[in-house]
């Protein structure tokens, strides 16, 4: 499903992760670059409608080109819940030289962009139709929270009530030197790692009081 953004003859390969109720695109060479619809079509106007905020984050290397599916994988629950859960076999690819070091500074910008949605919004964020939905500092912390979880993905343990930038440095430290001990390929851990990030601040952004 080629669709050229702005157009480039380059391509940026994804792939599809179908669940029963959602399915997820993914970028798969620029981490965090991932958004969900109802089926295949919906998930990559979802992605493509994200380009300018993801942008943002990425920088000026950024460039949507042509979407190439490379791959399919089935989803799982949490997949139809609402979050990415399967890598495949392109995981097994290595990251190496500039492409560890790029994907390790969308790491973190992710990290800045988030803490500056954090301290320029309000604490309170706009509820769902029956009230539902987390306030700032709340999503704040299940986004520690979960970082913290993930690192044990990575080969690495952070104790609980890690300060946040020491926690930060022990996590991108695991990705950039790898680790014996690690369950997910380093290209997975980054990609979910900057979805969760930038998928919780956009989150904050979009119920700004």
């Amino acid at each position: 499903m080629p669709v050229d953004q702005r157009g480039t003859t380059a391509n940026t390969r994804v792939y599809v992760e179908e669940g029963k109720k959602s399915t997820f695109v993914v970028a798969l060479d620029w981490p965090g670059w991932s958004r969900r619809g109802a089926d295949e079509q919906t998930a990559v106007e979802a992605l493509l409608a994200y380009a300018d905020r993801y942008a943002r984050v990425a920088g000026p290397e950024f460039d949507v080109g042509h979407i190439e599916v490379v791959g399919r994988v089935t989803g799982t629950m949490t997949t139809d819940f609402g979050a990415p859960n399967v890598h495949g076999e392109w995981d097994n690819e290595p990251l190496r030289g500039d492409q560890l070091e790029r994907f390790a500074d969308v790491w973190s910008a992710s990290w800045s962009y988030f803490d500056n949605v954090v301290a320029t919004s309000s604490p309170v964020l706009a509820k769902g139709p029956r009230g539902g939905g987390r306030d700032r500092d709340e999503v704040r912390e299940h986004v520690r929270e979960a970082e913290r979880r993930m690192a044990a993905k990575l080969g690495c343990r952070v104790a609980p009530r890690t300060p946040w930038p020491q926690q930060r440095a022990v996590i991108l430290g695991a990705f950039s030197g790898g680790s014996p001990g690690a369950i997910w390929p380093p290209r997975y851990a980054a990609r979910w790692g900057v979805w969760h990030i930038l998928d919780h601040a956009w989150e904050i952004e979009d119920k700004r009081s």
